[in-house]
């Protein structure tokens, strides 16, 4: 049952809000309400500044609970990128990552030259595991499910572009901000 009223719509998860700012992006040529490149570099500086303390919470729940505390957390800050865009990676190296001659844990912030906004990704992400044997361990696994589903629409709109997400279309009236 609905905790709204019946004259409410029910709230929007973040993430479909999120996804809904981004499609407006590409459909009004803006970054929030910045048009300019420098605009838009100085709003991609802000974000970044929001998200580190929770790009370091992530790391640093798994150096705690992978890595025995061993590992180290780091951020580049923002710099520039080869492309002459904006990045900034947060990463997590311990001694075993090191020895072995692979790329620590990372979590890049990047706003390519030829890119209209900035984006997330990370170091190698492409398969997430999956370990689920109860309904409990199912529904912990939504956060994840939802950062997949999120990043699915986002590519199939670099396959087309933003019209093919219904919501997006020029004329819906849907709030983003």
């Amino acid at each position: 049952m609905s905790a709204t009223s019946p004259n409410t719509a029910p709230p929007q998860p973040a993430y479909t809000q999120s996804l809904l700012r981004h499609f407006a992006d590409l459909r009004d040529g803006t970054h929030g309400e910045a048009v300019s490149r420098q605009d838009k570099e100085a709003l991609f500086r802000s974000a970044v500044e929001l998200l580190d303390p929770f790009a370091r919470q992530a790391l640093e729940e798994i150096n705690e609970v992978l890595m025995l505390d061993q590992g180290t957390v780091e951020s580049s800050g923002v710099g520039r990128s080869a492309d002459a865009g904006q990045v900034c990676s947060w990463t997590l190296a311990w001694a075993e990552q090191r020895a072995a001659g692979i790329p620590p844990i990372t979590i890049h912030a990047f706003y390519g030259r030829g890119f209209h906004h900035p984006h997330l990704r990370g170091g190698t992400v492409r398969e997430w595991p999956l370990n689920v044997f109860t309904r409990q361990q199912a529904a912990e696994e939504l956060p994840i499910l939802r950062a997949i589903a999120s990043a699915e629409v986002h590519n199939l709109v670099f396959l087309a572009d933003y019209t093919i997400v219904p919501s997006s279309k020029p004329g819906t009236t849907t709030s983003t901000r």
